[in-house]
């Protein structure tokens, strides 16, 4: 056939480059929509969820097209938050006021790009509540199987957060909505109140088993008879009610707890659950006395065994009737390593007898001699209820510790206990179980959640305190315990922790089995308690819903009165106006007495920034929630309520100002002004700023010099008029310095300007408190009578006098100096200077707190070019007010001997600014500084050319040295300022005590502090101690002398202590006595002072007064040594001739032992070893004392040689071993023989494992030859609490030292302190 035109066949080349050819084109089409989309620009969202404090800080990050409509916009951040659509508002969020800008529309179809988005630029919105609601939380149909795998879980709980999270945003913790959610299983879990999930699992674990509940609630509460808050049965029987018919989803358990006597501490305190139930039961028997429910515990879960002892010679048999609530399984046989494999084998072993022979045979009565028996028990009666304990809890003989047993035990859901009874019974004993109490964790601590079959549904539950979830039978299984695969004796190592612990079977008898009641088979008094508690639940969630709605802000106030900034909280419902918020501040904050309601507002605050953001002028009519932009957790800002005189008007306030505290300075009385607060807008010109200044305070704009300071010790100066503040550096609050005045200092550069000086010292000087030691050196009665006679004298001949001798000798400057800073303190002169030294006059009437002295201003008239120091150019100014004359050294020494705080109390006016010299010549003082810093920097210069000089010796790097090297020049110097007055102290800091007020610049280091109070303290800075106060009173010691005081802050308090301070090359070290054979074998002595270049020999001449007078340790020089100490331990024996920083490395707060000599010292030489050796006698269990050993060598065989000489135990039968831990290496008597590494295969001591190479190594020894004493048990005990009770007293390891739990007590009145024996 041939084939037609049409249907001609097509060669197979052909097919695949058509195919080919399609396949083309599809790819061509899809690239071309591709570049199509990826031409069409992309639009950046950032949003910020604002409604809740825990996603304050997300942020969710969408990149849509431009043509995405705003509708799709909300779409998509709906679906990546979780809250359902149209709920809440997207606002912007790029630096704009929120609260002035409209919502965008979400059902608007305008693409991104017409609504004012735009593209390539990070747009950012912020996510708020809308109309003042939260947004309502998307909840997904989670009613599939298994109860959604948010709920599901076996075990202990993850942190929250972590479980059922759907993704980095939202986790099943995210919505306050979910936690008061029930659970979609229907039932109610119970609060953990810290460490109560043992008493949790309980409480469930009873209200699933209908018998117990429907008895419960048949019982009826008297009020009239026992108080409801101490009723066991009561509050049981309200969280009944409670898990049945919240709507929450879990409620707490504090009633309960309440009820049984138990306080906040109970909470976290773990228990065994077994042991709960056996105490509650027992509580609730003892409230049930005379009652329907009085043997309800019994009828439910009280079975009967017979105890048993059979004569297997006469078949006797002995026994008793015992009851049990529930019944001891054991895991693993005492000495096994195999554990049982399932309950109904444990069970078996639980009944399986014993025989009584040998020694622990049994005395027949009827064979009236001591028998073989057999000894065990039988079930004579089972209960209703089973309980089966699985014993996982154990002790280790070895390690003598607790420890759990995680052994795999499977047991069934349907048990028959018939091949368990001694008696035949008719009836089944078929039981189901319905509970299993699972604990995970160790011996040590865990945590309980149960897992409970409902027979309602029969259906299986994990209830895990407030997570309820519906779980299967291999979820059961998994409870079993156990590993997969076998590790042999090990397993229960390797075994997982979670496992259970408590199983409750009910007996399987339809006449018996019970249901839950129904509501209408509820009796009178429960339906009564479900009202009310559905009323009370009602009554929190209406609380609850004012909560919600309720704003609650930060609020401040300052005072008007007492001019303190008060802080508190306004709580205010979102529909309160503005007006009625006022009023409510208004009485918080207690003003009523103080101010009137009209002369008070609420302003927008800033505490952060001090700053006032806006004010609400004809908004007073406006609720709270819209002025505040909703409801929300935490507010980025404050509200202040701002109050004014009635005769004044208050500030607009308005969005975009900033707020300008100005303070005004005046050079002349080197004062610093408090500020007062103007408003000002970040585009406006330096010129346009000084203008506003200059009409707010009245000073001319035209001399006017304005500081910023941006920050600390970053001050500029404003001089570019055009600038305009926002380029200036200008933020939201700010603080500016002010000065105009016709001066030269205008024409100065800014950083070399008095003004500068003075802010800067502003800047830099804190105000301290100093307390001077109760009684300075000299005679305190000499002082007073000198000024007594002299403090009042006007006449400038009884101030300032010259010294006998040379003038240029150094020796007399520095007496004059001296003698000068003690008198000026109690004159009362006036200086009258030249015209040409500069306005010095310094005004009195400023407040401490404002006028701070200046540093020297060394413009004097007579100075020269060079500014040459005081010291060397002192010019005469008015020499007619000054007379000379002569002194006795004596009198000068009395002077000198006066404090300048006696001097400050009796003088009647403020220091002169003058100073007295060699000649009787007038040293004029800078202006306004205080005269004991120019003394002090002067005494610098007067002692130039002694030996020891402050500030200048070379740095001595971790040396707590009184002379170091500053780093500072003298010009430098003069500039650290310091002023010191008299401060009357709070009542109490004792008779005799002086307090200093000084205002001082931090950046000053200790050394010149120190010096600068020399005069105040009466001696030398190398005489006292500086120490710091900090909080609770607890003081330290300051001894870095080169830092500053930058450490330091405003009102830090300071003690200064008699007693000489460290010089270079000098180190306080704490000697403590080593006493090797006491209990406690490190005794603190004394601190001594040890120098750089002092030898041993020296440094214990130096103690041995010291000891004598401070411990009364009367000591040769040579029946002591000094020897290293590292924490407790001994160290290397110094010898004598040892010289400190070249032998023996020494460094702050050193520590060292000293040793008494039994006899002469042995350690003559460094390659002389000594150890401390303790001989080990096993037959009588006990260690001897201490004894030193001195090796002239490392050997090995030398130390046996030693040993043997000091014991007289044979060399051959010397065995040693080397002590562990921290001296004196204590190990209890039991431990010693076994645990030791006794007779190391070393010929040396420093090699492996000894590694003795220093003095002061533990050595104990025995006789090989010596048997271990045999003990009893009842010795052993003995011993082991002996041994218990010494080490701890020494601070060492107890070989067992059990885990302290506080015992598990009910008390039944509700009150522990009255009924102590209730167990």
């Amino acid at each position: 056939m041939v084939p037609g035109e049409e249907n001609q066949l097509v060669p197979k080349e052909d097919v695949f480059w058509r195919c080919r050819q399609n396949i083309f084109d599809e790819m061509k089409k899809k690239f071309s929509q591709i570049e199509n989309a990826a031409e069409e620009p992309r639009v950046l969202c950032i949003i910020q969820d604002t409604t809740n404090s825990k996603t304050v800080n997300e942020r969710i990050t969408l990149n849509l097209p431009a043509s995405t409509p705003v509708r799709k916009l909300f779409e998509d951040v709906a679906n990546k938050v979780g809250y359902i659509n149209g709920t809440f508002d997207l606002v912007w969020g790029n630096g704009i006021n929120t609260a002035d800008m409209a919502s965008l529309d979400h059902t608007s179809d305008k693409s991104l790009l017409d609504a004012n988005f735009e593209p390539g630029k990070k747009n950012f919105l912020h996510l708020t509540d809308k109309d003042g609601e939260q947004p309502q939380i998307l909840l997904e149909d989670s009613n599939a199987v298994d109860d959604s795998v948010h709920d599901r879980f076996i075990g202990p709980l993850p942190r929250e957060g972590s479980v059922g999270s759907t993704s980095d945003y939202v986790s099943q913790s995210y919505s306050y909505s979910s936690i008061l959610n029930k659970s979609e299983t229907g039932y109610v879990g119970l609060v953990n109140q810290a460490m109560t999930c043992y008493l949790n699992s309980l409480l469930q674990t009873l209200f699933m088993t209908p018998e117990f509940r429907n008895a419960l609630y048949k019982w009826e509460f008297e009020e009239s008879e026992e108080d409801p808050v101490t009723s066991i049965p009561y509050q049981l029987q309200r969280l009944f009610v409670l898990l049945q018919t919240s709507k929450k989803r879990a409620i707490e358990t504090t009633d309960v707890t309440r009820s049984f006597g138990w306080d906040s501490s109970e909470a976290w305190q773990q228990h065994d659950v077994q042991e709960l139930c056996r105490v509650m039961f027992d509580a609730l028997e003892q409230k049930w006395k005379q009652t329907e429910q009085a043997d309800l515990i019994n009828e439910l879960y009280q079975g009967k065994l017979k105890d048993y002892v059979r004569c297997l010679e006469c078949g006797y048999e002995g026994w008793r009737i015992d009851t049990y609530l529930d019944i001891p399984l054991v895991i693993r046989p005492y000495g096994s390593s195999q554990a049982f494999a399932s309950v109904e084998e444990a069970l078996h072993a639980f009944i399986q007898p014993e025989i009584l022979d040998g020694p622990n045979q049994y005395f027949c009565e009827r064979c009236k001699k001591k028998c073989d028996a057999r000894k065990g028990l039988r079930f004579l009666h089972f209960p209703y209820l089973l309980t089966l304990q699985l014993k996982r809890f154990d002790f280790d003989y070895t390690t003598m510790h607790r420890i759990k047993l995680n052994d795999r035990m499977t047991f069934p859901e349907e048990l028959d206990m018939s091949t368990f009874i001694d008696v035949e019974d008719e009836n089944s004993l078929i039981y189901e179980l319905f509970s299993v109490m699972v604990h995970s964790g160790s011996a040590a601590g865990g945590h309980y959640y149960a897992c409970i079959k409902s027979f309602s549904d029969e259906q299986w539950y994990s209830f895990n305190d407030q997570h309820v979830s519906r779980i299967t039978q291999e979820d059961i299984k998994k409870t079993h315990g156990g590993s997969s695969g076998s590790r042999g004796y090990y397993s229960s190592a390797f075994a997982s922790s979670t496992n259970a612990y408590m199983l409750i079977y009910r007996l399987k008898d339809p006449a018996r089995n019970a249901k839950f009641l129904e509501v209408d088979e509820y009796p009178e008094h429960i339906r009564n308690l479900v009202q009310r508690e559905r009323e009370l639940e009602e009554q929190e969630k209406r609380q609850r819903e004012i909560e919600r709605n309720t704003c609650k802000i930060k609020l401040f106030c300052l005072h008007p009165v007492k001019q303190v900034m008060m802080e508190n909280k306004l709580e205010v419902h979102k529909d309160k106006t503005l007006k009625e918020a006022v009023e409510m501040a208004y009485k918080m904050m207690d003003l009523e007495e103080v101010i009137p309601l009209d002369c008070c507002r609420l302003v927008k605050y800033d505490e952060f920034h001090d700053y006032l953001e806006r004010s609400y002028e004809g908004e007073e009519d406006t609720p709270m929630g819209l002025l505040l932009g909703g409801v929300k957790s935490t507010y980025m800002f404050d509200l202040l309520l701002e109050t004014r005189k009635p005769d004044q008007v208050f500030q607009s306030y308005k969005p975009g100002e900033v707020m300008v505290k100005v303070h005004v300075v005046d050079l002349k009385a080197e004062s610093v002004a408090v500020p007062i607060t103007v408003r000002a807008y970040l585009n406006q010109t330096v010129t346009e700023f000084k203008q506003l200044i200059s009409k707010a305070i009245h000073l001319p704009a035209e001399t006017m010099r304005i500081v910023l300071e941006r920050c600390y010790n970053d001050l500029r100066l404003l001089s570019v008029p055009s600038k305009t503040l926002k380029a200036e550096g200008f933020f939201r609050s700010n603080k500016v310095f002010v000065e105009s005045s016709e001066t030269l200092d205008y024409q100065m550069a800014f950083t070399d300007s008095h003004l500068w000086k003075l802010l800067d010292r502003h800047a830099n000087t804190i105000r301290l408190f100093v307390l001077l030691p109760e009684q300075s050196p000299g005679s305190y009665s000499k002082r007073t009578a000198y000024q007594k006679a002299g403090g009042d004298s006007g006449n400038v001949d009884d101030d300032c006098e010259r010294l006998k001798g040379p003038v240029g000798s150094l020796k007399s400057v520095e007496a004059i100096l001296e003698e000068s800073t003690e008198k000026l303190k109690s004159l009362s002169l006036q200086q009258q200077q030249d015209g040409d030294n500069g306005d010095s006059s310094k005004s009195t009437e400023t407040s401490d707190f404002e006028n701070i002295e200046s540093p020297l201003n060394e413009r004097d008239s007579s100075a020269s070019v060079d500014n040459r120091e005081l010291e060397q150019h002192i010019q005469t100014s008015d020499p007619e007010n000054f007379q000379s004359e002569e002194r006795s050294d004596s009198d000068v020494n009395n002077d000198r001997s006066t404090s300048s705080v006696d001097s400050d109390i009796l003088s009647s006016s403020h220091s002169s600014d003058t100073l007295c010299n060699a000649e009787n010549t007038q040293i004029p003082l800078a202006n306004g500084l205080d005269s004991h810093s120019i003394t002090s920097s002067r005494r610098t210069k007067a002692n130039e050319g002694k030996k020891e000089t402050w500030d200048t010796a070379e740095e001595d790097s971790g040396t707590d040295s009184e002379y170091d090297e500053s780093g500072k020049s003298r010009g430098e110097m003069q500039y650290m300022y310091f002023k010191a007055e008299p401060y009357a102290a709070d009542e109490g800091s004792g008779e005799g005590h002086k307090w200093l007020m000084v205002h001082v610049d931090k950046r000053i280091t200790l050394a010149a502090f120190k010096q600068h109070l020399e005069p105040f303290v009466g001696v030398l800075s190398s005489h006292f101690k500086v120490f710091r106060v900090y909080a609770s009173n607890q003081e330290f010691e300051s001894v870095r002398l080169n830092e500053t005081l930058s450490s330091f802050s405003d009102d830090n308090k300071i003690t200064i202590r008699l007693g000489r301070a460290l010089k270079k090359g000098e180190y306080r070290v704490k000697v403590y006595q080593l006493l090797v054979n006491e209990q406690e074998p490190c005794k603190f002595l004394l601190d001594a002072v040890f120098a750089k270049g002092m030898t041993v020999r020296q440094s214990k001449e130096e103690l041995v007064p010291q000891l004598r007078e401070q411990c009364g340790l009367e000591l040769s020089i040579d029946r002591f040594r000094l020897r290293k100490k590292t924490w407790k331990n001994p160290g290397t024996v110094f010898l004598d001739y040892h010289i400190y920083e070249e032998d023996i490395n020494i460094s702050s707060n050193w520590e060292v032992f000293l040793e008494v000599l039994d006899g002469v010292e042995k350690m003559k030489s460094m390659s002389q070893l000594a150890v401390l050796s303790r001989r080990w006698r096993p037959s009588e269990m006990k260690l001897d004392p201490f004894q030193e050993v001195v090796l002239e060598s490392s050997s090995v065989d030398e130390l046996r040689e030693k040993l043997s000489e000091i014991s007289g135990i044979p060399l051959e039968d010397i065995e040693f071993a080397k002590g562990r831990g921290t001296f004196p290496c204590d190990i209890s008597v039991l431990d010693i023989h076994q645990d030791l590494d006794w007779n190391p295969k070393v010929s040396t001591l420093n090699v492996w494992p000894l590694y003795i190479c220093d003095d002061g190594a533990v050595i104990f020894y025995r006789d090989k030859t010596e048997e271990v004493m045999e003990l009893t048990d009842e010795q052993r005990n003995e011993l082991m609490k002996k041994e218990s009770s010494r080490l701890q007293k020494t601070g060492h390891r107890v070989t067992y030292s059990p885990r302290k739990e506080k015992a598990l007590k009910i008390y039944l009145d509700g009150a522990p302190n009255k009924d102590l024996t209730q167990d």
